[in-house]
């Protein structure tokens, strides 16, 4: 068995496991946002159980659309509200960040754990090697209630790292690479595995960029495992992080990928660094590399969204958020910002955006004819300093 395969045995209690075999895995902890959650507690309810399998495994977190822009999304906090007393089970409603964010820095599931969440990039999670599975609001509320999730077991494609990347590339290009070369169903449903030596060169929160959009290419688990080969996947793509270029992906598609050079001089009206793909402090220290040198282009409205209340507090504690403030960028509450599309820097039909976030969808941050282009804070800083789509400099 490979490393996925070993870990969903454990958890489903059993020897041994094969792709297409059906398993019940025990999980380490359940949790649902303000989108999903309202849907999963109304489903709980009509189970009929008078308890969840455990109040301390079962998280219920505001960061979609904080603070409310409606009145429906408000109504959604107050159902969770009353959710959370009635069955203790803990809320965080307050802005104190993304779902994922949150669950590594204070409810982390050790290596080989599964964790349920009902968002489609809990795939997060496999930066830290725990196995994350985004499921649907029905799946969330049986999860609820016993603590198990049924699944298939998935075929497992390998990608061997090997090298080191570059000083102006990051996980960010590497998974956007990896969209390229797989598209968006190659790995519907399989599981993604990363190894290989190249591996001790990406930092926890880069290997958790890589893994968060690891959805965005279909698959159903993406994992660091270690840096030996597996021998027992259904395919090996091997990959020298020495050779990677900066990447963007163009509207309107996370997999419609080009480096950066080819793109660079085309103007851009917005940039956005954060969300629970590149919130993280490792990711503000390359905004804060640009600002610090010169300012914002004024052409350019700069969003600045940190993943938790943990990252600004150290943003601010470092003199950062005064650096991003005075080069003209907003520094906004932590939470999901503008990605979702709900409030929050909302584009129009002329705007460009350079986003760290995790998809550029038609409609995804306003209007469906806004030009979204998903990038790293590095090259996103760079663009926002210059106003044209550039290429990072290599320090």
């Amino acid at each position: 068995m490979n490393l996925i395969e070993k870990y969903l045995a454990a958890a489903a209690g059993e020897k041994e496991v094969k792709p297409g075999m059906d398993i019940r895995a025990a999980v380490s902890y359940v949790a649902a946002h303000d989108v999903t959650a309202p849907i999963a507690i109304r489903q709980f309810e009509e189970i009929g159980v008078d308890s969840v399998f455990d109040p301390e495994k079962v998280l219920l977190i505001v960061d979609h659309i904080y603070p409310a822009a409606t009145e429906k999304a408000r109504k959604s906090v107050w159902e969770m509200d009353d959710f959370s007393k009635k069955y203790g089970v803990k809320l965080y409603k307050s802005g104190q960040g993304v779902i994922h964010q949150l669950m590594y820095e204070n409810h982390k599931a050790n290596p080989g754990d599964i964790i349920v969440i009902a968002d489609s990039h809990t795939c997060t999670s496999g930066g830290y090697g725990v196995i994350g599975i985004g499921v649907g609001s029905t799946e969330m509320a049986a999860a609820m209630a016993t603590g198990k999730l049924d699944l298939e077991v998935p075929q497992v494609v390998q990608v061997y790292l090997t090298g080191k990347l570059k000083s102006n590339v990051f996980g960010k290009d590497l998974i956007l690479q990896l969209g390229e070369i797989f598209g968006t169903d190659y790995l519907t449903d399989k599981g993604l595995l990363l190894t290989g030596p190249g591996i001790e060169h990406l930092s926890t929160e880069e290997r958790m960029t890589v893994c968060n959009m690891g959805t965005e290419l279909g698959s159903m688990i993406t994992l660091f495992g270690t840096q030996e080969r597996e021998a027992d996947v259904e395919e090996t793509r091997e990959i020298d992080l020495s050779s990677l270029e900066p990447k963007l992906s163009k509207p309107f598609s996370p997999v419609n990928v080009s480096n950066v050079s080819e793109l660079a001089g085309t103007p851009v009206t917005q940039v956005v660094v954060g969300s629970c793909t590149n919130g993280r402090l490792n990711d503000m220290e390359q905004v804060v590399k640009q600002l610090s040198k010169q300012p914002v282009h004024p052409d350019v409205n700069m969003l600045v969204v940190p993943s938790s209340k943990t990252v600004l507090a150290a943003m601010e504690e470092r003199g950062w958020t005064k650096i991003i403030r005075d080069a003209g960028a907003t520094v906004l509450n932590p939470g999901c910002g503008p990605c979702f599309g709900a409030h929050e820097g909302l584009v129009s039909e002329r705007d460009l955006v350079i986003s760290t976030t995790n998809r550029n969808f038609p409609g995804r941050m306003g209007s469906i004819k806004g030009q979204i282009y998903l990038a790293s804070p590095a090259t996103a800083a760079a663009s926002a300093v210059a106003g044209k789509i550039t290429v990072p400099a290599e320090e």
